[in-house]
C-alpha cells in the first residue's frame, strides 16, 4: 500500500501522486468531493469518484460509512475545510481510514474537469 495513505492529511501534490500511482494499480482509494453541485459542475479533481455533497451529509453519511469499511477514504473540498469537518466526523465514529486533502481545490494544480 502506498505509504502516504497512512497520513490523516494530504496535500495537493501528494494527492496528485496517489491519483498517479491510483492509476497504474500501486494504490487504492475513493476519492470523495463533499463541496455542492453547482461548484462541483464549475470544475473538479479529474479522478473524483464521487460527490456528496455536505449539505446533504445526513442523507449519504451513514451509507458511505458502511460500504467504505476496509476501504481508504480521501475527503476534498474548495479549501480542505468541509473534507476536514466530514473526515472528522467520520474518524471520531470509527472510521480510521479517513485523509482530509488539505488545501483542497484551490490549491490543486493538477487535470481539472468541467
Amino acid at each position: 500500500m502506498h505509504e502516504l495513505l497512512n497520513k490523516d492529511n494530504i496535500n495537493s501534490e501528494e494527492l496528485e501522486a496517489l491519483l498517479d500511482a491510483r492509476a497504474k494499480g500501486e494504490a487504492d482509494f475513493l476519492l470523495v468531493d463533499v463541496r455542492e453541485d453547482m461548484e462541483y459542475e464549475m470544475g473538479h479533481i479529474a479522478g473524483v469518484d464521487m460527490l456528496k455533497p455536505t449539505s446533504m451529509f445526513q442523507q449519504w453519511a451513514e451509507e458511505l460509512f458502511n460500504s467504505a469499511q476496509g476501504k481508504v477514504v480521501i475527503f476534498t473540498c474548495r479549501t480542505g475545510n468541509r473534507s476536514g469537518q466530514v473526515q472528522h466526523v467520520f474518524k471520531s465514529n470509527g472510521f480510521d481510514r479517513a485523509i482530509n486533502h488539505a488545501g483542497g481545490i484551490v490549491t490543486y494544480r493538477g487535470s481539472i474537469e468541467r
